[in-house]
């Protein structure tokens, strides 16, 4: 499917506990609530607490509606999220990424919200190529609340002790190589600070590469669309980097748990970061040294980029939801609402409503409109959006991805015994809808 990009952009700039929301609407309309929503999500605290602005900006605009929090840290979200769904008690609300929402649509965790379409859940402004973005095969399953895509930061303050050039869109792999190198040894400190983080580990670098040689992660028949030889390839790379110790050792990498505060960068102990573009907001409220952002190194002149527009996260619906139509009332406002909007900044990826993007846009500090400038710089480079990804993804990024590349840092592996036990593992938690 290919985005229309024009059409997106041209309105736009060049933790764990259960919280639950106060009631705000005074007098008689307080004991009159009778729908309560239960709302759960990942990430950082600055999320949880945009978030639980806008839930409660929409409790109080909706007194016959109360809105229960539960941010959930890192990793800890998914085998929550799976306790749930086997005891049939998944919140109202979830949120998803595009890998995960195929998967738990598949498994019957989601309601397709085309039946709330038009109301109570207005999306129709989004235009429909940013509507089909939460459509799995023929269904809606969710909601995407804002644009995003891969990205690589790094700490501008450590390129200009080095005197190196920051990365730039046209940086290549084998620039990265040089450039990281040199980096290390101007600002590297042996078994404390590395310039890079170790990118074998993290499936998005990988998708990347593969995109830019004309293959996807997964096969449009719900498989893998990868050989051997492929993330052989990708391996290899990484472990040229990690035998000239430049990237952080499997100790370092190993702690990273698919949580801002946990990668790498974040900790200092590195000085470039791969990630979502979004998530540049939760970055910098965590790093003091101004952080830049530039595309993840390309393989050269000619080549596809090997990224492409995704949602940055999903608001989808638990097919257990007792008040659905009250959730995807919630779900509407959460994206289409001005005072909301300007409550979530861009935290969450540039916003998919073209009224809430155009409102907001005045109000973004400097990091922010960095987030917006990075989207619109990748229009002229960004390729199709892949097939969805099969039932098993989120298992195979956690259980199969990481987990191997771990063995191998940690030299428990060969390059080619992990590229062999990354195929034949993935094949065994994959499966088609």
């Amino acid at each position: 499917m290919r985005l229309d990009r024009r059409s997106f952009l041209k309105s736009s700039l060049a933790a764990g506990a259960a919280t639950a929301l106060p009631a705000l609407a005074g007098g008689p309309a307080q004991a009159q609530q009778t729908v309560r929503l239960r709302a759960t999500w990942w990430g950082s605290q600055d999320r949880a607490q945009r978030t639980l602005a806008v839930a409660e900006l929409f409790s109080k605009t909706h007194p016959g509606i109360s809105v229960i929090g539960e941010p959930v840290g890192g990793d800890a979200y998914w085998p929550k999220l799976a306790t749930q769904m086997a005891g049939r008690n998944i919140p109202d609300v979830f949120q998803l990424e595009p890998n995960t929402l195929p998967d738990y649509s598949g498994r019957g965790a989601c309601l397709d919200l085309t039946k709330f379409l038009p109301k109570p859940l207005d999306i129709e402004g989004f235009g429909q190529r940013m509507v089909d973005l939460g459509r799995v095969y023929d269904n809606l399953y969710g909601v995407a609340l804002g644009l995003n895509s891969f990205s690589m930061f790094y700490d501008t303050a450590m390129f200009e002790k080095a005197g190196l050039p920051a990365p730039t869109p046209d940086t290549t792999w084998d620039d990265y190589a040089r450039l990281v190198t040199e980096l290390n040894k101007a600002v590297g400190r042996p078994g404390e600070y590395w310039a890079s983080p170790d990118g074998s580990r993290y499936h998005y670098v990988f998708q990347v590469w593969l995109g830019q040689r004309g293959k996807t992660t997964f096969s449009e028949d719900g498989g893998i669309g990868f050989t051997v030889d492929d993330i052989k390839e990708f391996y290899t790379y990484w472990q040229g980097l990690r035998d000239k110790k430049v990237i952080v050792p499997a100790d370092v990498a190993s702690i990273d748990d698919n949580s801002i505060q946990n990668n790498c960068l974040a900790l200092g102990k590195s000085a470039i970061g791969f990630t979502y573009s979004n998530q540049l907001v939760g970055y910098q409220l965590l790093i003091k040294n101004k952080l830049g952002i530039a595309m993840v190194p390309q393989a050269g002149k000619g080549a596809p980029s090997g990224h492409f527009y995704r949602p940055a996260l999903i608001w989808s619906i638990g097919a257990s939801c007792k008040h659905p139509e009250a959730a995807a009332e919630f779900i509407s406002f959460f994206v289409n609402d001005i005072e909301a909007g300007k409550i979530l900044g861009v935290e969450r990826g540039v916003p998919m409503s073209p009224k809430v993007r155009e409102a907001i846009l005045p109000n973004l500090n400097p990091t922010e409109q960095a987030t917006v400038a990075y989207v619109n710089m990748l229009e002229d480079r960004v390729m199709d959006y892949p097939p969805p990804a099969p039932i098993g993804a989120n298992e195979y990024d956690r259980n199969v991805f990481r987990p191997v590349a771990d063995q191998l840092a940690y030299g428990k592996l060969t390059v080619a015994e992990a590229a062999e036990k990354l195929v034949e593992d993935a094949k065994a938690v994959l499966r088609k809808r």
